[in-house]
């Protein structure tokens, strides 16, 4: 497929424009940061005329064609990286321009970034039961989260008006490269990383996530937790409960140090399968 990637500079973005163009993929990289190159393409994504350009391969040059399918990754990442009322305009604005601009010329194959923090991050209010997972309403506890919660919400609707559409939000994690090993574990204290149940994921992952969310044959909106399949802690996950969640249901078995993101719906439906950890890294462990 020829594939656009908003936001293909970032921490994410790089490993999913890697993991694709190594599968035999043409990407796009539409980003406002990003050195020239083929395939990267400067646009402001708060631009709908930059936009639709972009995605229809419209531009000086050799005229590429249309893209196949859309990965939306860009967006202000966190919360308290800007003022709220940016992150709102810049979040809602980009993502709004990007879905809509897609659907009108006929892109029905979308995958983008939902996140971890629709679950109800930093968890000052105790999740609902652990490990967690799609199955309750999102609890936004930030205005970014408010933005990544109406994202979904938006995508159901545009889903609805057109039932050939395909959006799957994956709820990243924190996502950690390599060299963030060597900040692991983080064991000193239990609630230094309790804001998300001591979950990440590594961005190699979060790009096969990204891969098989493509592949999946299947219109209609969904949702996905993307983590890794471990805690960031050598800490049990028994003691970490014990300490700072002590009245949250468990439900199954919670692993000694299996991440308390569920990611059995993404493993049983996309064929997620996370293949790297921090704990075989090493420059960790050496």
């Amino acid at each position: 497929m020829r594939i656009a990637v908003t936001g293909g500079t970032g921490k994410l973005g790089r490993h999913v424009v890697r993991r694709l163009t190594d599968s035999g993929h043409t990407v796009v990289n539409l980003d406002r940061e990003g050195e020239r190159a083929d395939g990267f393409v400067r646009v402001d994504l708060t631009d709908y005329g930059q936009v639709i350009d972009a995605l229809s391969g419209a531009r000086d040059g050799d005229q590429p064609p249309a893209v196949d399918a859309l990965v939306h990754l860009a967006a202000i990442p966190a919360p308290g990286l800007s003022a709220d009322i940016e992150t709102f305009r810049n979040n809602i604005v980009t993502t709004f321009g990007v879905f809509y601009a897609a659907i009108r010329l006929g892109i029905r194959n979308v995958v983008y970034a939902s996140s971890e923090t629709v679950l109800g991050l930093p968890f000052d209010t105790p999740p609902p039961y652990v490990p967690v997972d799609e199955e309750y309403a999102a609890r936004p506890e930030s205005v970014y989260s408010l933005v990544k919660h109406l994202e979904e919400q938006l995508a159901i609707e545009l889903c609805r008006w057109h039932p050939d559409l395909k959006i799957i939000g994956l709820r990243f994690s924190n996502v950690m490269d390599v060299e963030d090993y060597r900040a692991f574990p983080f064991d000193a204290d239990a609630r230094e990383r309790k804001w998300n149940l001591w979950a990440y994921i590594d961005g190699r992952d979060g790009a096969q996530a990204v891969e098989k969310a493509l592949e999946l044959d299947t219109p209609g909106f969904d949702r996905f937790i993307i983590a890794s399949p471990d805690s960031v802690m050598t800490r049990s996950n028994a003691e970490l409960l014990d300490e700072v969640f002590p009245e949250v249901e468990r439900r199954g078995e919670i692993g000694e140090h299996s991440t308390l993101l569920s990611i059995d719906k993404a493993r049983r439906v996309l064929g997620y399968e996370p293949e790297f950890s921090w704990r075989d890294t090493p420059t960790v462990n050496a």
